[in-house]
């Protein structure tokens, strides 16, 4: 995959984190998601491969673009075959409710090294650079913990947790609860696991785990970004109905209780990870709006050479005006 294309992913988040800011705090989550896909598919046009999106927006009876299988890129001529994971509006509630953290992201890969996951729960664990083969979700919260804090030189009540801020996790499993017995700290996210993910490989953020169930798709894109920063994870699925291990199945997933490493949810040396920030957060900034003019800030990173590049961009909406076309 060309180096070059790093740039043009950039650019299809752009878009949509432009689109969807738009509807930031206007408590309409369907109309900021559905601008973040619109834009989104619309700039996968002028984008030179021949790429099939194996996490999207749900199945084809389920959405109408960005659906799973769905063909996109101009396809035309000896471009790269890839496989792509999109999430549009990571944080439709966070958008509509104006908070931190929601993001545009995707990831692009060589065909055949993104998994293919179903839109079902899923239970993950992440961590950084230091503490890389310090996990194992086969093991208990405590241990898991007590590795981490060996694996970075720290006191166990000096490890801070990521955790969604969810029923599941206070009453259904008792995450919260036995994260607070191992005497470690906890930090509540009410959404977008794919940042908090990424959070434990930036050093400002003060996480160091990501524990907890989310969704499979964000798991994907978390473990692509993750690879690309040197970070690990790993993650079961949770299917809630036999229904969702028939689709995982059909997906591809023999095992549906296997546990998964990163390299089972993201594989090659050829991955590229994008994100452009829709509102302010600890790892890119929001989308401003200025004088006719939209700056963004995105984060574009790639396995293959370990780079990782924070793009700012000023973007004047009077030559490529709202809706977007694919002149953008």
């Amino acid at each position: 995959m060309q180096r070059e294309l790093a740039i043009e992913f950039v650019r299809v988040t752009e878009a949509a984190a432009i689109a969807s800011a738009r509807w930031m705090g206007r408590g309409d989550k369907e109309s900021a998601d559905q601008a973040a896909v619109d834009a989104m598919r619309g700039m996968f046009d002028t984008v030179d491969i021949d790429g099939e999106v194996v996490i999207g927006e749900g199945e084809i009876d389920e959405a109408p673009m960005l659906y799973i299988g769905e063909k996109i890129g101009t396809r035309k001529g000896e471009v790269p075959k890839v496989d792509i994971a999109v999430d549009p509006l990571e944080g439709t509630t966070i958008i509509a409710e104006g908070r931190p953290n929601a993001l545009s992201v995707l990831a692009v890969a060589n065909r055949g090294s993104l998994l293919h996951a179903p839109d079902m729960y899923m239970s993950k664990i992440a961590v950084g650079p230091k503490a890389k083969g310090a996990i194992d979700i086969d093991l208990s919260v405590e241990d898991n913990i007590k590795s981490v804090a060996k694996a970075m030189n720290k006191a166990v009540e000096d490890v801070t947790v990521v955790i969604l801020d969810k029923p599941r996790h206070r009453v259904e499993n008792g995450l919260i609860e036995q994260v607070r017995k191992c005497g470690a700290k906890i930090k509540l996210i009410k959404d977008g696991d794919v940042a908090g993910a990424i959070a434990t490989c930036l050093p400002d953020t003060g996480v160091d785990i990501l524990m907890g169930i989310g969704g499979a798709p964000e798991g994907v894109l978390a473990a692509a970004g993750l690879k690309c920063l040197g970070g690990d994870m790993q993650a079961r699925l949770i299917p809630k109905a036999e229904e969702e291990i028939t689709r995982a199945k059909k997906m591809g997933i023999e095992d549906v209780n296997a546990s998964l490493r990163i390299d089972d949810l993201a594989s090659g040396d050829e991955i590229i990870f994008c994100a452009t920030g829709v509102t302010n957060g600890e790892m890119l900034e929001g989308v401003r709006f200025e004088d006719n003019k939209a700056i963004t800030h995105s984060l574009v990173m790639r396995y293959k050479t370990g780079t990782m590049r924070f793009v700012e961009a000023i973007h004047k909406l009077d030559q490529k005006p709202l809706p977007f076309k694919q002149d953008f």
